[in-house]
Order: C-alpha cells, then sequence, then structure tokens
C-alpha cells in the first residue's frame, strides 16, 4: 500500500503510481533496446536552450559520464518497475532539481523545475519510443500508442508534473510537439557535445575489476568507434521532425546503415534469454509479477 504524501490545504493523498504490470511501457522500458533509445530523447531535452544550460551548467556529465548514466537509468527504470520506490523517486528528482537555475545562452534566466521546462524533459520519451520501437521492435497499433502515452502521463504524475503542463490526449499532444520543435529546439552546446566523435570521454569504470582494468587499457583505441556509434545512434533514433529542428546532418547513407541495424535487432532480441534481454530492476519486477500470479 502507497504512503500518504503529506500537503498543507488538504487531506493527505495516496503517491501516484508507476503504469501497470504487463502495459505497454512494461513490455518495453526494461528491453534493452531501451538503452539505444535514451541518448536520442537526452539529445533533444538538451536541445532547448533552458534544459542544456542547466545540463552545461550543473551536471556532471562531462566529469562522471558512467556515473551519470547509471544514474539516470536506475532512475528511469523505477519510474516504471519500482512500485512504492517510484514516487520517493519522483520526489528525490524534484528536489534535485530545487536549485537548478541560471541564464541560458539567450540571456533568459531559467529554473529546472519552470512546468515548461520539466514538462518538456518528460515528452520527449514519448515520441523516442514511437518512433524507436518502430524501427527496433514493431510499429504501435493505434490502440498501443494511446495506451502508450497515457502511461507516460502516469509516470508524470509519478515526476510531479501536473495534468495542466502536459498535453491529455494523443491529439493534443502532436500540436503542442511541432509547437516546441519550430520555437525553442537548436543545436545547443551540449548536444553538439553528445555527438562529437574526439570528446575526451574518460574510460568506464563500471563492472567487475578485470573488466574495469581492460577497458581502461583498450579505451584509447575504443572511445572514438564508441563515440560515432553512439552519435550515429542518437541521430539515427530520434524522430526526423526532431532531428531537422535541430538542424542534424542524416544522410540517406546513414538511414540504410540504421535500417541494417535495426533489422539484426530486430531478429536478435527478441530470441535472448531474460537475463540477458532485460535491465536488471526489470528482470525483478517480472519475476516478482509472476511469483504474484501464482
Amino acid at each position: 500500500m502507497s504512503r500518504p504524501q503529506e500537503t498543507p490545504d488538504r487531506a493527505p493523498v495516496d503517491d501516484p503510481v508507476p503504469p501497470p504490470v504487463g502495459g505497454v511501457l512494461w513490455s518495453v522500458a526494461g528491453d534493452i533496446r531501451a538503452l539505444l533509445m535514451l541518448p536520442a530523447a537526452l539529445a533533444m531535452q538538451v536541445a532547448h536552450p533552458a534544459i542544456g544550460a542547466g545540463v552545461d551548467e550543473h551536471s556532471v556529465f562531462r566529469t562522471d559520464p558512467w556515473g551519470r548514466g547509471e544514474r539516470s537509468l536506475r532512475s528511469v527504470q523505477l519510474w516504471v518497475y519500482g512500485g512504492e520506490e517510484a514516487a520517493e523517486e519522483g520526489r528525490r528528482l524534484r528536489k534535485l532539481h530545487r536549485d537548478i537555475r541560471g541564464t541560458d545562452a539567450h540571456g533568459r534566466t531559467y529554473h529546472a523545475l519552470t512546468p515548461a521546462y520539466y514538462s518538456w524533459v518528460h515528452a520527449t520519451g514519448f515520441p523516442v519510443y514511437r518512433y524507436g520501437l518502430g524501427l527496433l521492435a514493431r510499429p504501435l497499433t493505434e490502440a498501443q500508442e494511446r495506451q502508450l502515452y497515457a502511461e507516460w502521463l502516469q509516470v508524470g504524475h509519478v515526476l510531479g508534473i501536473h495534468d495542466r503542463d502536459m498535453p491529455q490526449t494523443v491529439e493534443a499532444f502532436w500540436p503542442y510537439y511541432r509547437k516546441v520543435l519550430a520555437e525553442e529546439l537548436e543545436a545547443t552546446v551540449v548536444v553538439r557535445e553528445l555527438l562529437d566523435p574526439d570528446l575526451p570521454v574518460p574510460a568506464p569504470d563500471r563492472g567487475p575489476p578485470p573488466l574495469r582494468l581492460a577497458l581502461r587499457l583498450l579505451w584509447p583505441v575504443l572511445r572514438r568507434p564508441f563515440l560515432r556509434l553512439r552519435a550515429f545512434l542518437t541521430v539515427g533514433l530520434m524522430p526526423p521532425d526532431a532531428r531537422e529542428a535541430i538542424g542534424l546532418e542524416w544522410t540517406e547513407e546513414q538511414e540504410r546503415a540504421l535500417r541494417r541495424f535495426a533489422r539484426v535487432v530486430r531478429a536478435v532480441v527478441p530470441v535472448l534469454p531474460e537475463r540477458l534481454r532485460y535491465l536488471p530492476l526489470a528482470r525483478k519486477a517480472r519475476e516478482a509479477a509472476r511469483r504474484a500470479k501464482r
């Protein structure tokens, strides 16, 4: 049972709950293919000047990119598979962003919890999932798309996003989305860094000691190919209209290469054993759901 959250002017209310077991997000958010889609969503987020400035000035993505990525991935997984921990994670994130403020590249002041900015960070997940699933899995049916959006709104409640700050239907989402693309997004400093194959990213420092040592030794050789692949997937798995709005180059040759890559992913991932196909929190939640049915 969820814990009540006290508010100063009303009776205690229940914590918002994560999306349902067996829903669209339950199936896709913990699948390893989600790892391939996340950089595209991140790039769309930081293409907003206010959000890009906040990341540029307050994030540790340059000094601790692997730790930052690991924490972000765990957070996203908790929103869907965390049960009672989901609402706690939402509160933690709002507290974390409370003091993030400054001035963007256009001289405009920003605050991370300004509803338009905070909501855009969350909103990017829906079009990226929709587009990425069409390439790496299978296109969503109309019913699945509506369910995905409803569940994404539910995740928004977990993060503390009010209904008034997010379009409440798929039909209302697309005009909002196109307006942000047309009026707000650009190739910010952070976007350009995320796509830079010469970025001085340190060697991964996660995993068992032998793996860390091997990666540290091989990183001078692996770093540039890894960053080129990351940039390729970031731009390729971004919806084309967002890619165009930000001004990112994408050629027909790259599109053909992406389609070949996607065919391999579609063939391989579904036949992987669960321990390889799903991320740890998702595997744990799926096993708990199966036990609950017995």
